[in-house]
């Protein structure tokens, strides 16, 4: 894992980052719609609307932080 360019925490960090978006896109995902005439209120839920993309923002920021981050040198001995 020398030549990798990223230390194993930071890769850890990403892979948080990316199990936290897919929660997110997890929580957008609803029934399916079976009659087109009625209209379904669900879609408005505080979970589709506000819960779902603060997590795929979140996890966006995690993976940022964790490739812009640089460690300590007592991190990498």
């Amino acid at each position: 894992m020398s030549n990798f360019s990223l230390p194993p925490k930071n890769v850890r960090f990403i892979l948080i980052g990316l199990l936290v978006m897919v929660a997110g896109y997890i929580l957008m995902i609803g029934p399916a719609q079976t009659d087109p005439d009625v209209f379904n209120e669900a879609m408005f839920d505080f979970r589709r609307i506000v819960a779902s993309p603060v997590l795929v923002v979140l996890g966006i920021v995690i993976i940022i932080v964790s490739i812009m981050r640089t460690p300590r040198k007592e991190e990498e001995e």
